[in-house]
């Protein structure tokens, strides 16, 4: 087994437009996006911190760092999942979000988990 198997962490996220809560003429746009992350590796691991990098459709970028998800640091057992919601605001119709997982495994090693790009955009706005 190599090192890398012990330390892996799949990250999977969809989103939707949460028209009820957006104000399309005064550039407000609200989204939901809901979060799976799968420990896939073979040592327990618990979440410690997030980086968000998010881009709405001018290309303006908000960063976003903070302890845990959700108000919780969540440990994983190999195999185990944590699910989460949450929510962005943009001031366009399209936008997209990407970044990082800070993980400490039980073991004391520090490791990232990718966030991989998704996309935020309002129904009927992309063709």
């Amino acid at each position: 087994m190599s090192t890398s198997d012990a330390y892996r962490i799949a990250v999977e996220a969809v989103a939707e437009f949460i028209p009820a809560q957006s104000n399309p003429d005064e550039d407000h746009f609200v989204f939901a996006y809901h979060i799976t992350i799968r420990n896939t590796g073979t040592v327990p691991a618990r979440l410690v911190s997030r980086h968000w990098v998010i881009t709405d459709g001018t290309g303006k970028v908000q960063e976003v760092h903070g302890q845990g998800v959700i108000g919780e640091q969540p440990e994983l057992a190999p195999g185990e999942v944590f699910r989460y919601s949450s929510g962005s605001v943009l001031e366009t119709a399209v936008g997209t979000m990407h970044g990082s997982y800070q993980m400490e495994a039980a073991d004391g090693h520090r490791f990232e988990a990718e966030i991989p790009p998704f996309m935020l955009a309002m129904p009927r706005v992309l063709h």
